[in-house]
Formats: C-alpha cells, sequence, structure tokens
C-alpha cells in the first residue's frame, strides 16, 4: 500500500470509529498493513487493487474468546 492509500484509509477509519487513535503500521509485504488501536492490534488490512478502476479494502479482525471473557 502506498503512503497515501495509508493515509486515506487512517482518515476514514477514524472517522467512522469515531477515533484518532488509530494508527496503521507498514508490513514487510505490500499487499497489507498492521491497524492498531491505541497499543493494541486490531487486525490486518489488505488491499485488493488488481483491477485499478475497482480498489477495495478488507480488515481482518480476529476476536478471541479468552478476550471476551476478560
Amino acid at each position: 500500500m502506498t503512503p497515501e492509500q495509508i493515509k486515506s484509509v487512517r482518515d476514514y477509519l477514524c472517522k467512522r470509529f469515531k477515533t484518532e487513535a488509530i494508527r496503521i503500521s507498514p508490513r514487510k509485504v505490500q499487499d497489507s498493513v498492521e491497524v492498531y488501536l491505541d497499543d493494541e492490534i486490531l487486525g490486518l488490512l489488505y488491499i485488493d487493487d488488481e483491477d485499478k478502476d475497482d480498489i477495495s479494502y478488507d480488515l481482518n479482525m480476529s476476536i478471541l474468546q479468552q478476550d471476551l471473557d476478560a
């Protein structure tokens, strides 16, 4: 993902979730980034840009049962 795409997605997530505490960190692989809320990882965000006219992003978030039980 380009820095511009990362900024655009971060701005969207901050607006959507009504918080500025979202941080996005690039990974070594170019098709995804890590999404954090404060210091806790929320998940991985993937980009589907095979069709340059139809780019989409997929946020993959895992929720562990132990987190729900806490």
